[in-house]
Formats: structure tokens, C-alpha cells, sequence
């Protein structure tokens, strides 16, 4: 991978209060459930956060009626369609980044809560970052859902295959090549050279394809030990199949479109080897068994998957299937 030197004028600087200007960006879309839960854990923060932003995605439900009766300190911008993740993120890291300029702009999903001293732990990561802290992108907590036990583990890439990895015990960083958005701590300069998630991606492999961008230009991501994060992975059911355990999440059809188009668009226009291809076949290969061992919907999915990968192989992004039409 190319290497991303940051001169020192480029290098992150503190505010006059001598720390590290934070703001953070959160993607709701019909949230009101989940949102006071989330931004009550933002205001018991150990570290002082500059502002907080919510990026409304068109909700239908209370959720700008909540965020204006319980948060009137918090920033909201409005959209008038619903995005997903990728244009929801590509809004308000395009604000807090490259508009306000905060050194640091820390995303989440509306139903994530960090624990309380979590961006504290964030932050006292650089310390031990080794060698030049300011090639670190991003900075990810430990997630895991609660509710379910299961973390979230940060990835490796390896010429398209991809590994789970978990945070090391006795390492305060753990660095890695993929992590999902919510709770990562994401360097402004970082944004600024390699630019904003995709919103032509509108959800899914919308944080990993960022991910490898910021890699390829030689930065660093690392995940950090001491800080924790509460994030909602649903409930996937769990099989035994010959003494291996096997998670199995069912989506709806137009939600797989969008996870094979996404990563087929990205292997296929950034790193198209014949190695890279093929791991990605054998792993959806694997993915389609388990579609029809486990699937509510089998046919449906099968075919968006389909016609995911041929969108994706020709270039055709944006919003093809909206959830409120599938």
C-alpha cells in the first residue's frame, strides 16, 4: 500500500483548550425508539464533545418531534429522502469535517450506545499508537451487542479475503483494515485526503469500501481495548452443522441487492485480481447454500442477488430499491 505522510503542519492540531475537538454524526431514520437511549449516552461523555449532529433520513415516526421536545442543543439536518447510511454519513461528515473543521468526527448508527468514557478511551489510543500517531484514521471501539453477546469484530483484507479479528487482551490497539462505521473516530485529515463515504452506495460495505480507501493511501485504523460500545446486531439464528456453529441473519430481498452490489463494485473497479474474484465467488457461494438452508424468502433474495452483481460488475449505483417499495 501506498504510503500517507502527513507533514507537520498537516498533523491534527489541539484547540486552545489543549484537547481535541470532537463532534459527532448520527444517521437516524425513524429512530425515536432508539435515539434518547443513544444521545443520553453522548451528553454523559467524560471527554467534552463539541456538537452533536443527527442526520434525519426522512422519518416518518416522532423522531424530529424527540429530538426537539428532550435535544434542542443538538444539530439536525434534514433530508427530504432517505439516503441510507452512505448518504446520511457523506452529509454529516461533509458538515462537522470539511465545513466546521473538528479534528475529529466520531459516527454511529441510532441505536449504538458507548459506554461513558468511551471517546475518553478513543482518544488516550494515540498515545499508544507507535510510530507516527498522525497516520491513524480511524480509532474503533470493542462492539458487541449485549443483549446477544456477539461482538462485532474489526476485519483484516487480504487480497479480497476476509478475516475476523478480535481485540487483543493484552494490547490497548489492535490494528486492522475494516471496521463497521458506528462508534468509529474518524481524523478530519483523513477525510480530506481521501474523501467522504459513498452515498452512491446507500447501504452496505458502504464503512468497509472507506476503510480501503484510507488504507490504500497508507493510513492506519486500529481498534481500541479500553473502549466499549453497545451496538444492535439483531438476533441471527444459530446452527450446528457438522460441529461447526453457523450464524444465519435473514434479510429482505432489496437488502441483499445492496450487499452484493456494493462489494462487487468494489472488487471488480479497485482491486480486480483473478484471486480477489474468486474469493469473492467461493464466499458467496457459501452464502447461497445458507440462503436456501436458512432463507425465508430464497427465490427473491437469489434473484436481487443476481441482479446486484450485475449492477455491480456494469457500475450502476445509487438507490435502485428503496425498502419502502420492496
Amino acid at each position: 500500500m501506498a504510503t500517507h505522510t502527513l507533514s507537520q503542519d498537516e498533523r491534527t492540531p489541539l484547540n486552545e483548550t489543549g484537547v481535541f475537538s470532537v463532534a459527532t454524526v448520527t444517521v437516524a431514520y425513524n429512530g425515536a425508539h432508539h435515539l434518547e437511549c443513544h444521545l443520553a449516552a453522548l451528553q454523559r461523555q467524560s471527554h467534552k464533545i463539541q456538537e452533536v449532529i443527527v442526520v434525519d433520513n426522512a422519518s416518518s415516526d416522532d423522531t424530529l418531534a424527540l429530538l426537539a421536545s428532550k435535544f434542542p442543543h443538538v444539530t439536525v439536518i434534514k433530508q427530504s429522502t432517505n439516503g441510507g447510511v452512505g448518504g446520511g454519513f457523506a452529509v454529516g461528515i461533509e458538515y462537522a469535517a470539511l465545513q466546521k473543521k473538528y479534528d475529529w468526527i466520531w459516527l454511529f448508527d441510532q441505536d449504538s450506545v458507548p459506554a461513558d468514557n468511551a471517546l475518553e478511551m478513543l482518544l488516550a489510543g494515540l498515545n499508544c499508537a507507535g510510530g507516527d500517531p498522525g497516520d491513524i484514521a480511524i480509532l474503533a471501539p470493542v462492539s458487541e451487542d449485549k443483549k446477544t453477546k456477539m461482538p462485532c469484530p474489526g476485519m483484516l483484507w487480504r487480497d479480497g479475503r476476509i478475516v475476523r479479528v478480535q481485540a487483543k487482551p493484552d494490547d490497548r490497539l489492535t490494528p486492522v483494515d475494516l471496521v463497521i462505521s458506528s462508534g468509529s473516530l474518524l481524523r478530519r485529515e483523513a477525510v480530506e485526503a481521501v474523501g467522504l463515504p459513498r452515498a452512491d452506495f446507500f447501504i452496505d460495505f458502504v464503512d468497509f469500501e472507506h476503510c480501503l480507501r484510507l488504507r490504500h493511501q497508507g493510513f492506519r485504523i486500529a481498534i481500541v481495548r479500553d473502549s466499549h460500545l453497545d451496538h444492535v446486531l439483531g438476533e441471527p439464528t444459530t446452527f450446528k452443522i457438522l460441529g461447526r456453529v453457523t450464524r444465519w441473519t435473514d434479510h429482505a430481498p432489496w437488502r441483499c441487492y445492496y450487499i452484493v452490489r456494493n462489494e462487487v463494485f468494489t472488487i471488480w473497479r479497485e482491486y480486480p485480481t483473478l484471486r480477489n474474484k474468486t474469493l469473492f465467488l467461493c464466499r458467496w457461494a457459501r452464502l447461497v447454500a445458507c440462503l436456501f438452508l436458512f432463507g425465508k424468502r430464497k427465490l427473491s433474495c437469489l434473484q436481487m442477488m443476481c441482479r446486484g452483481f450485475l449492477d455491480g460488475r456494469s457500475g450502476k449505483l445509487g438507490i435502485r430499491f428503496h425498502p419502502a417499495n420492496s
